[in-house]
């Protein structure tokens, strides 16, 4: 799970293996498989980091899962 901030500045946690997309509209919106939608004050680019953490963190031998920037490397 990470942490999120919202535009109220609330927090929250949110189960990442729930994430289907997390755009910038230019609001960050990350959206679940389930098609629920949240706009949240963290950017895009924080949110990959805090997501490839934990799976570091998570799975310290396996990789994170590659991005989308990654595969073009």
């Amino acid at each position: 799970m990470i942490k999120l901030t919202r535009f109220n500045g609330t927090t929250f946690y949110l189960n990442i293996t729930h994430i289907e997309t997390v755009e910038a509209t230019p609001d960050t919106v990350i959206t679940l498989f389930n098609d629920r939608k949240y706009i949240v004050k963290d950017s895009i680019e924080s949110i990959a980091e805090r997501v490839q953490a934990f799976y570091q963190n998570a799975h310290p031998i396996a990789t994170a899962p590659k991005l989308p920037d990654d595969l073009n490397e």
